[in-house]
């Protein structure tokens, strides 16, 4: 077994940021932070960054204890981030209990980061119905189900088929983060990382350089 001085050093002799890293000209930076995602979410993928739109959603429960967990963004609609879940799982209920939640993006090939935080809503129900309905019918079938989160007692159950078609959970939900906060982190390896955090106030952003 590793001990915990071994493992300290073996961590730390790990190399980081070990690929030529893109610039961030804050001056150039757009006044909406939707258009900078965008730019770098399509860079990421210009650069064959693996699941560019995998994001770790954390949420926190009626306690303030929080959770957290790898999901993929859906899109930005109106300004609106989406993802989807069973509004039966525990981030669905957790966001329905607070209305809050905050999402971080990583593409280590380009030491970049994007953290959101904000408020959260359910989409219309008629988003909600098309995005289940563009799922496979394995992953249909198994949400139709509605055990997300539930204990599983004994083995593995036997493949349930494919979903019926047209057939739609009524417990499955597009939400919609109105982001409050974002913001923009770019590595250096000579640790001068670039931080720029835009605020919202009402309709209009603030942007505002941090120090690393």
């Amino acid at each position: 077994m590793t001990n915990a001085d071994d493992l300290a050093d073996r961590l730390r002799a790990l190399e980081v940021f070990a690929t030529d890293l893109p610039t961030f000209d804050v001056e150039q930076a757009p006044e909406d932070p939707d258009e900078l995602f965008v730019a770098w979410i399509e860079d990421a993928i210009a650069n064959a960054v693996p699941e560019p739109h995998a994001m770790t959603l954390s949420t926190v429960d009626a306690d303030g204890r929080p959770n957290a967990r790898v999901l993929i963004l859906k899109g930005i609609e109106n300004c609106r981030w989406r993802f989807a879940s069973s509004g039966l799982s525990v981030k669905g209920r957790e966001i329905a209990a607070t209305g809050v939640a905050a999402t971080t993006f990583y593409w280590p090939q380009r030491g970049r980061q994007v953290r959101v935080r904000g408020s959260v809503a359910p989409a219309l129900p008629e988003v909600s119905a098309q995005d289940f309905l563009q799922r496979s019918p394995e992953a249909r079938a198994e949400a139709l189900q509605a055990r997300q989160s539930q204990p599983r007692v004994g083995p593995q159950p036997p493949d349930d088929g494919p979903a019926p078609a047209g057939l739609v959970a009524e417990h499955w939900t597009v939400y919609e983060i109105a982001p409050e906060e974002i913001e923009f982190w770019q590595a250096d390896r000579n640790r001068r990382h670039v931080r720029l955090r835009y605020t919202r106030t009402g309709t209009a952003w603030t942007a505002q350089c941090l120090w690393p």
